[in-house]
């Protein structure tokens, strides 16, 4: 038997886990590590945190699997994306990693828009300009901080400094560099055009690999660190979305995955490539190769209802095991439609379909009739019409799936599952596995190291459905309605929401 290790290096902390052959859990480990801000709207992580994380989450599976670090036969990493580190001539640190939750760089998305043009920006890399990306985090520091970005010797993404740190080199591989702005999607390699009219030379950025290639080799410094043998092969790995699209199975035509944590995602794998010239959603270069995926974004899914129970359910925190389940419980008995009460949830501006900053969470219809389960009710349908405003937007696109698989914590709750199935009319299913990113990343590696021969075949044998809700037709048809309602909200309060912003401090 064979062994694989999958790094999962997130914004909270990195979790590794070592799976057999057949992507079974042998042993897992995770460390946490703060995040920083400077100032309001800034987000700020140390690089070093990351790595130490990484080697004790590696040396801790490896002593407890008792796996011998001989029969390791790869090492795939899945990452936050977006994140600027900055190296300098002796591969120091030059200064703390700006992270893909940082909003500073306004001002950088303006200026490279005007430098490349909105349209053949998007044309390039797929995407607008956006606050999130490596891009305009690199101008940030040309434009605010000149010494450190001529100190500047390499800039890598998250997870690929836990790969240099790991093996000495300087690499990336194509969906996470999908999120820097600076690569051509279509042609999987680095903008030159992009590059020169940002004024950022090529010589910055690590080689460009697809996802299960490998890219590198266990040093003998890293091995000493880690527990893990020298030689062993680290594949490219992936950005996070990326890698769970793997460990989910979602590698096909026709295969697609809605995700509802703190914010919410429709993620549809596709052959062709496809962009939206609008900008309304995200087209990358996915885990598997030569192919692509295309990413919707709901900014306050799950988040919308956190907010509701830590606001107004303070009761039912302090006395149920799980509050989630009982504001399940209660929404479920509130029935379609709340009585007539729906939720946008904008409480963090939209980006899919709508792309403002300025929009709002709002309760619509709102009467002295409604109680917690209603807005409860409301707050899960408002989230999933907003996933399917980005299903609707990739439908446009000519990418349309078959298939939906549920993922994050809302994907655990029954009722949610059904209210997707139901507004998405299609079957909407879960996966055997808890660990999609790591087990995703731990696939790849399997493949780059052969014990597979290609990232299908190694899905179609490891990953089994857990669930499959197929929906309602009668409740179809009553979704269908309010969500004609739901979808003219937002023109009608649209000149609203930015006077709003305008007229208030």
């Amino acid at each position: 038997m064979k062994y694989v290790i999958g790094i999962d290096l997130g914004t909270s902390g990195t979790k590794t886990v070592l799976f057999d052959e057949m992507g079974t859990v042998i042993a897992s480990a995770l460390v946490e590590y703060p995040m920083y801000q400077p100032q309001n709207g800034w987000a700020e992580q140390k690089p070093l945190d990351w790595w130490n994380a990484a080697a004790e989450t590696i040396k801790t599976v490896i002593e407890k699997s008792g796996v011998g670090a001989e029969n390791i036969a790869g090492i795939g990493i899945s990452g936050q994306m977006h994140g600027l580190v900055m190296l300098d001539e002796n591969n120091d640190v030059i200064r703390d990693s700006i992270i893909w939750c940082d909003q500073r760089t306004a001002a950088e998305c303006e200026e490279i828009e005007a430098k490349i043009g909105r349209a053949r920006l998007i044309e390039i890399t797929a995407n607008p300009a956006l606050t999130g990306f490596t891009a305009s985090k690199i101008m940030w520091v040309k434009n605010h901080e000149p010494e450190n970005y001529a100190k500047c010797a390499h800039i890598l993404l998250p997870k690929d400094y836990v790969r240099f740190m790991l093996t000495g080199e300087y690499a990336t591989e194509v969906s996470d560099a999908s999120g820097m702005q600076l690569l051509d999607i279509a042609n999987r390699c680095w903008s030159d055009e992009v590059l020169e009219k940002l004024d950022i030379d090529k010589k910055l950025l690590g080689k460009v690999y697809e996802s299960p290639e490998i890219t590198g080799y266990i040093t003998e410094e890293a091995a000493v660190l880690t527990g893990l043998k020298a030689g062993t092969p680290v594949v490219g790995g992936a950005g996070d979305n990326a890698a769970a699209a793997i460990g989910t199975g979602t590698v096909h035509d026709g295969d697609a995955f809605t995700t509802i944590g703190t914010s919410g995602v429709v993620f549809a794998h596709t052959k062709e490539m496809a962009i939206d010239p609008n900008g309304r959603v995200h087209t990358f270069c996915c885990a598997v190769p030569g192919e692509w995926h295309v990413m919707g974004v709901t900014q306050g899914a799950g988040l919308s209802l956190r907010w509701f129970r830590d606001t107004f359910c303070a009761d039912i925190v302090a006395n149920a095991e799980n509050p989630y389940k009982v504001m399940d419980d209660m929404a479920d008995n509130a029935g379609i439609s709340a009585r007539k009460l729906l939720f946008l949830p904008y409480l963090m501006g939209e980006r899919t379909p709508h792309l403002d900053p300025n929009a709002r969470g709002a309760f619509i219809g709102l009467s002295a009739i409604h109680d917690r389960g209603d807005m409860i009710r409301a707050i899960m349908e408002g989230v999933s019409y907003s996933l399917a405003d980005c299903l609707s937007v990739l439908d446009e696109m000519g990418v349309r799936p078959e298939k939906m698989l549920a993922c994050g914590g809302g994907g655990t709750s029954v009722l949610w599952r059904q209210m997707l199935a139901d507004i998405y009319a299609m079957p909407v299913s879960t996966v055997d596995s808890k660990e999609a990113p790591a087990l995703g990343v731990a696939i790849l590696a399997m493949v780059g190291a052969g014990i597979y021969p290609t990232v299908q075949e190694a899905c179609e044998t490891i990953l089994r459905l857990k669930t499959t809700t197929d929906p309602i037709a009668d409740n179809s048809e009553k979704y269908a309605k309010v969500y004609a309602i739901y979808k003219a909200l937002y023109p009608h309060l649209k000149e609203d929401f930015a006077s709003l912003a305008r007229a208030l401090p």
